[in-house]
């Protein structure tokens, strides 16, 4: 398993990189002031940094006990990608709602988009990271 100073290098640089590309991204989707983006996209992501932590530990904990190992295939990152952001949406959406004065409606659209996003963003960041910072573990299971 990743030690607790990976596993904050892994949260830290992924929040970053992540704002650094949602804000733009969504000012100009959504018709929204960037500094309203950026304030929101820096809560959701002080919020989305501590759920990162805690899911991917049980997360790895979970694999661990079923299988052994903390491997993770294609389909299992498409799984572990979707359970995050589903946990993410159920807490975020009405803060969004609230925060920009629209209605749950419009901030459940725009949870999805920004969660659509995150989906593809983590599945390429995690596959990226495990690439950069490869477990030894990893390397008799081939």
């Amino acid at each position: 398993m990743r030690s607790l100073p990976d596993r904050i290098r892994h949260v830290v640089s992924f929040e970053i990189i992540g704002l650094a590309l949602v804000t733009p991204l969504g000012a100009l989707a959504f018709s929204q002031p960037m500094l309203d983006i950026g304030v929101l996209s820096a809560i959701i992501a002080v919020v989305a940094t501590l759920w990162n932590l805690v899911y991917n530990y049980l997360f790895d904990l979970g694999l661990r006990a079923a299988r052994g190992n903390t491997a993770k295939g294609t389909a299992m990152r498409v799984f572990h990608a979707i359970l995050f952001e589903a946990g993410l949406l159920a807490v975020l959406m009405p803060f969004i709602a609230f925060y920009l004065g629209i209605t749950l409606w419009q901030a459940l659209m725009m949870d999805i988009s920004f969660a659509a996003f995150y989906m593809a963003y983590a599945f390429v960041f995690n596959w990226a990271y495990d690439r950069l910072f490869p477990l030894a573990e990893w390397q008799t299971q081939a």
